[in-house]
C-alpha cells in the first residue's frame, strides 16, 4: 500500500533556514499556498546565536527587509548587547564597513557621492544572529499562512511536467513546484540530478571558544603566519585557517588536543588550551549548480552555490535569490506569468553567484601563506586604505553595485530602486510592502494611469512627486525592487506595456489560460 498523501500546496520548500523562510514569505504574500519541510526537529541551536551565528547583513539585504516591512522587527529582536560583545569589529575606534580577506575598510573612507544612481539613505550594513533572523521570518511566514513542518527527512523526489511529489518517512507531500533551500549538502539538488561543480578547498577554517592557560601568550587581533592565519578575540574566541586542503573539515573530531595542536602550529607559540567549548569548522570549497531550475524543481541559497564565509557574502546572496525568485514563481503559479519569466531567475542570479564565488577565491589567494600572496596582500591593504579603494570594496561587499542585464542604457535600469522620499510622507520602500510591481509616476501622466488600470491585478500605481526625483518623470519597479524602466521625459506608456508583456499575460490572456486549465 502506498503512503498516504499528507499535504498538497502550490509550492513545497525544503529547508526552513533564512532563505527558505524568506522565499515562503514572498510566495505567500502573493497569494500562494506554501509548505516548508525541515529535516531538523528543533530549529534552535547554539550555532545560530552570537558569536557563532553572527552574520553581516549587507545594504542590499537591509533594503530587501525594509521593502517588506521586516527591518524594524529584526532590529527590535536583535540582542544588541550580546552581538556587540561578540563582534570584535564593533569595538574598534573607527566604524568598520567590511573587510576583504581580513583587510578592513572603514565608513569614514567611503565616498557615497561616487554612486550617482543612489540617494542618501540611513540604511547601512548590520550584524544579526541567525536565531533572530529566522525568528522574525518564521513569525511573518506563519502570519501569512505558511505551514512549517520540522523533523521531516526527504527520502525521494518525483517530478512530472505538472507537479512534484516528495516522500518523507511515512508521508507524501505534493506541490505544483518544489524549491530546494536545504543548504550546501542539498538533498533536493542531489535527488533531482543538478550538476554541482567548482574548486576544492585549500584550507580548514576553525571557530572555537577556548579557555587558555595564559591568554597573554597570544596577541589580540588578526595575524598572518608562515602556516596560516589566526584571529584572537580575548579572552576566549579563536578563528583560524590552516592551508591543509580542507582535510580536517568534518573528518577530524574537534577535541581540545586537536584545536591546541592546530593553534600552536599556526601561531608558533606554546599556547595551552585548558578547555574547549563550542567549536565548528568550515572550508573555502566553492561550487555552483549548473542550473537553478529543472522543470518544476528549483534551487536557491546554499543549495545552488557554496563558498567560504569570508566577507559574509553567502547569506546575502541567498536572500537575493529568494527576492528574485519569489515574485516570478508566484506569478507562474498563479497563472498570469509570461512563459519566459521564470527562466530569468537563473539568467539573472547565476552570474551574481559566479562573481561572489570569484570574490571569495580572490580572498583565499591573499591568505595563502607564501611570499607572493603576502606581497599582493600588502598592495591590496594599501589600496583599501584609499578613498577610491574603500568605496569600490563597499560597493561590492554591500551589494549595491548589483546590476542585472535588462538591455537598457538608462543608468537606473536594472539596479535597486533609490529609496525616494515622496511627497505623500512615505518612502519608496514603504510602497513595496505588498510585494507588487510599482509604477511610480511623478507627473501623473494620463497614459500611464490608463495602462495601470489594465494591469491592476499585479501592478500598483502611485502618482506622487518626490523631494529629489533625480531628473525622472516616471519609473517602473519590479516586485523585488529592481528598476525595470525609467524615463526622464513624458511617456506614452508603450515601453512600459512591452516590459509588462514580458512579465505577465494580459488580463484577457490570463482569463483564457485559466479557462483552458479548468477544462482539463
Amino acid at each position: 500500500m502506498s503512503d498516504p498523501l499528507f499535504a498538497t500546496c502550490d509550492v513545497l520548500i525544503i529547508g526552513a533556514g533564512p532563505v527558505g523562510l524568506f522565499l515562503a514569505c514572498e510566495l505567500a504574500l502573493a497569494g500562494c499556498s506554501v509548505q516548508i519541510l525541515e529535516q531538523a526537529s528543533d530549529a534552535s541551536t547554539s550555532l545560530k546565536r552570537a558569536p557563532f551565528g553572527l552574520r553581516g547583513l549587507s545594504v542590499a539585504t537591509m533594503e530587501i527587509f525594509d521593502r517588506r516591512g521586516l527591518l524594524m522587527p529584526l532590529k527590535a529582536r536583535i540582542p544588541e548587547r550580546d552581538i556587540a560583545a561578540a563582534a570584535s569589529w564593533m569595538r574598534q575606534t573607527r566604524q568598520p564597513a567590511g573587510h576583504f580577506a581580513g583587510i578592513d575598510f572603514f565608513m569614514d573612507q567611503i565616498d557615497q557621492r561616487q554612486w550617482a544612481y543612489r540617494l542618501p539613505s540611513t540604511i547601512s550594513p548590520m550584524a544579526a544572529d541567525l536565531e533572530s533572523i529566522e525568528a522574525v521570518l518564521k513569525d511573518r511566514a506563519l502570519t501569512l499562512g505558511v505551514v512549517v513542518s520540522y523533523g521531516i527527512s526527504v527520502s525521494e523526489i518525483h517530478a512530472t511536467d505538472k507537479e512534484v511529489t516528495v516522500r518523507a518517512d511515512d508521508k507524501v507531500f505534493r506541490g505544483n513546484w518544489l524549491v530546494g533551500c536545504d543548504g550546501g549538502r542539498s538533498s533536493v539538488r542531489k535527488a533531482a540530478g543538478f550538476a554541482f561543480t567548482g574548486t576544492d578547498p585549500e584550507f580548514t577554517g576553525y571557530f572555537a571558544r577556548v579557555e587558555l592557560a595564559d591568554p597573554r601568550i597570544l596577541p589580540a587581533g588578526h595575524h598572518d603566519t608562515p602556516t596560516g592565519t589566526y584571529i584572537f578575540d580575548p579572552p576566549d574566541m579563536i578563528r583560524m585557517a590552516e592551508f591543509d586542503g580542507g582535510v580536517c573539515h568534518r573528518h577530524r573530531a574537534l577535541t581540545r588536543d586537536h584545536i591546541q595542536t592546530v593553534l600552536r602550529r599556526i601561531s608558533g607559540s606554546d599556547v595551552e588550551v585548558r578547555a574547549l567549548g563550542l567549536a565548528t569548522t568550515w572550508t573555502d570549497r566553492a561550487f555552483l549548480a549548473s542550473d537553478y531550475r529543472k522543470g518544476r524543481v528549483l534551487l536557491a541559497g546554499d543549495a545552488a552555490h557554496i563558498h567560504s564565509p569570508l566577507g559574509g557574502q553567502g547569506l546575502n546572496l541567498g536572500f537575493g535569490d529568494a527576492m528574485n525568485l519569489g515574485w516570478k514563481l508566484a506569478s507562474t503559479t498563479l497563472g498570469d506569468a509570461a512563459p519566459a519569466l521564470l527562466d530569468s531567475y537563473q539568467n539573472e542570479r547565476r552570474p551574481v553567484a559566479e562573481q561572489v564565488l570569484d570574490w571569495s577565491r580572490a580572498q583565499v589567494a591573499l591568505m595563502r601563506p607564501d611570499q607572493g600572496s603576502r606581497a599582493l596582500r600588502a598592495i591590496v591593504h594599501d589600496l583599501a586604505a584609499t578613498r577610491d579603494g574603500a568605496t569600490y570594496m563597499a560597493e561590492r561587499v554591500w551589494g549595491i553595485g548589483l546590476r542585472y542585464d535588462l538591455s537598457d542604457d538608462h543608468p537606473l535600469v536594472a539596479r535597486s530602486a533609490p529609496d525616494f522620499r515622496l511627497n505623500d510622507g512615505r518612502r519608496l520602500n514603504e510602497h513595496l510592502r505588498r510585494g507588487k510591481a510599482l509604477l511610480l509616476d511623478f507627473d501623473g501622466n494620463p497614459c500611464l494611469q490608463e495602462l495601470c488600470v489594465r494591469y491592476q491585478h499585479r501592478l500598483s500605481y502611485s502618482a506622487v512627486d518626490a523631494k529629489d526625483r533625480m531628473g525622472l518623470c516616471a519609473l517602473l519597479i519590479r516586485p523585488d525592487g529592481v528598476v525595470a524602466w525609467a524615463s526622464n521625459h513624458p511617456s506614452d506608456g508603450s515601453q512600459v506595456e512591452n516590459i509588462l508583456a514580458h512579465w505577465l499575460l494580459s488580463p484577457r490572456q490570463a482569463k483564457a489560460d485559466l479557462t483552458i486549465r479548468c477544462l482539463f
